[in-house]
C-alpha cells in the first residue's frame, strides 16, 4: 500500500488515482471557465454589434428626416419665390394702372382746360370781329340815332332796352347756373340780375335801371338855364338811383358788397364819368359800381377768369388727392419690401442652421463608417448623438 501512495498532502496519503482523478476534476473546471469566459466575449460581442446597428439604422433615419426637412425648404424657397414673383408683377401691373389712370385724368382736364381756352379765344375774336365791324358801321349807327331816341324817350321801352342789353350780354358769356334774372331776396326786392362768383355763395346785384330823363333834357337844352337845370336833374336822379340800389339791393350776409348799374349807352357812359364824375364818386361811396356794356362785358370776362381758375383749383386739388394715394401706395411698397426682406433674412438663417446640422450629421456617419466591428481586445468607444456630449 505505500507503493500505492504517490505523495502525502497534510498528513493524507494522495494515490495515484486519487491524484489522477483531482487532475480531471481541476481540468473539467478550467475547461467550464474557459467555456464560460467565451460566451461573456461573445454574448458582449453581439450586444456591440446590436448596439451599431441600432445606431446605424438611428443615423440612417435622421439623414433620411435631414433630406426630406432639405426638400420640403427647397419646395417652399420655389412657392416662396413664384408667390414673390406674382407679387411684384401683381404690384408693378397696379403701380403702372394708377400711373396711367392719373395720367388720362391729368390729360383729360389739360385737355378740356385747353378746350375752354380755344372756345374762349374763338368767341374772343368773334367779338373783336365784331368791335371791328361795329367801328367800320360807325357812320351806319348814327342813322340809327332817331329810333333809340324814340325809345329813351319812352321810358317803359327804355326800361326794357336796358333790361334786354343787359340780358344779352350775361346770357352771352356766362352759363344758366352762373345768373339769374328777377331773383327775390330775403327782403323781398328783385335785382335785374344776379351773378354767382365761385366759391362765395353772395351773389352779385345788377340793376339795369338807370334813369335817362335828366340826360334827355340836357341834350335839349338850349340855354345855360336849361343846361344847368338838367345837370341839376342828372346829379339828383342818378345820385338818388344809386342810393336806392345800395339800400335795397346790399344786404350784409346775402349779396356782395357792392353793386353794379347798368348803363345802356357807352356815350351816356363816357358823357357820366367826363361831366359829372363827383356823382360816380358818391356812387362808389355808396359802394355802387356804374358799367357800361364794355364794363359789363370786362366784368363779365373776370367773372369767368375766376370761374376757370376754380375749375382749374378743383382739378388741381383732385391730381393731389392722387398723388397722394400713390405716395401712399409707394409708402406700402417700401414696408412690403422690408418685410420681404426680414423674410428672406429668416429663410437665409434657416438654411445655415440646415448646413450646421448636416455637417454635424456627415461627421457623425464618417465616424460610424470608421467602427472596428471585428474581435479587438479593447471595446471601441460609443459615439455621442443628440443630447450627448458636444463636438
Amino acid at each position: 500500500m505505500a507503493k500505492d501512495v504517490l505523495f502525502q498532502l497534510g498528513g493524507v496519503a494522495v494515490t495515484p488515482a486519487e491524484a489522477m482523478v483531482a487532475l480531471a476534476f481541476a481540468c473539467v473546471a478550467a475547461l467550464t471557465l474557459v467555456l464560460l469566459v467565451l460566451i461573456g466575449s461573445n454574448a458582449a460581442r453581439r450586444r456591440e454589434a446590436r448596439e451599431a446597428a441600432y445606431r446605424a439604422q438611428e443615423a440612417e433615419e435622421r439623414l433620411a428626416g435631414l433630406e426630406r426637412l432639405q426638400a420640403e425648404a427647397t419646395g417652399r424657397l420655389q412657392a416662396f419665390a413664384v408667390a414673390l414673383g406674382q407679387r411684384q408683377s401683381d404690384l408693378a401691373r397696379g403701380v403702372s394702372e394708377r400711373l396711367d389712370a392719373v395720367g388720362a385724368r391729368i390729360g383729360d382736364g389739360l385737355s378740356a382746360g385747353g378746350q375752354a381756352t380755344a372756345e374762349q379765344l374763338k368767341k374772343l375774336e368773334a367779338r373783336l370781329a365784331v368791335i371791328d365791324a361795329a367801328g367800320a358801321s360807325i357812320g351806319a349807327l348814327a342813322g340809327q340815332v332817331t329810333d333809340l331816341k324814340a325809345i329813351l324817350a319812352n321810358k317803359p321801352a327804355r326800361g326794357a332796352f336796358g333790361q334786354g342789353r343787359m340780358e344779352a350780354i350775361l346770357k352771352d358769356a356766362l352759363p344758366p347756373s352762373a345768373c339769374t334774372f328777377q331773383a327775390q331776396l330775403s327782403t323781398g326786392v328783385r335785382p335785374d340780375a344776379l351773378i354767382r362768383l365761385p366759391g362765395d355763395p353772395r351773389p352779385l346785384a345788377v340793376d339795369a335801371k338807370f334813369p335817362l330823363e335828366g340826360f334827355e333834357r340836357l341834350r335839349l337844352a338850349e340855354t345855360p338855364e336849361a343846361l344847368k337845370a338838367a345837370e341839376a336833374k342828372v346829379r339828383a336822379d342818378v345820385g338818388r338811383h344809386a342810393s336806392d340800389i345800395a339800400q335795397k339791393y346790399l344786404v350784409a350776409g346775402e349779396t356782395q358788397d357792392v353793386a353794379l348799374l347798368f348803363v345802356p349807352s357807352e356815350q351816356i357812359h363816357a358823357e357820366l364819368a367826363e361831366r359829372f364824375d363827383d356823382v360816380v364818386a358818391r356812387a362808389q361811396r355808396a359802394r355802387v359800381l356804374i358799367v357800361s356794356p364794355s364794363l359789363l362785358m370786362l366784368a363779365v370776362q373776370i367773372v369767368q377768369g375766376l370761374t376757370r381758375d376754380a375749375a382749374m383749383r378743383e382739378q388741381g386739388r383732385l391730381i393731389q388727392t392722387e398723388v397722394g394715394r400713390l405716395l401712399e401706395d409707394v409708402r406700402r411698397i417700401g414696408e412690403r419690401v422690408e418685410k420681404l426682406k426680414s423674410h428672406f433674412g429668416q429663410v437665409a438663417g434657416d438654411l445655415d442652421q440646415i448646413a450646421i446640422s448636416t455637417e454635424k450629421v456627415t461627421r457623425r456617419g464618417m465616424r460610424l463608417e470608421q467602427l472596428e466591428l471585428g474581435e479587438a481586445d479593447t471595446p471601441t468607444p460609443i459615439l455621442p448623438f443628440r443630447g450627448e456630449a458636444a463636438e
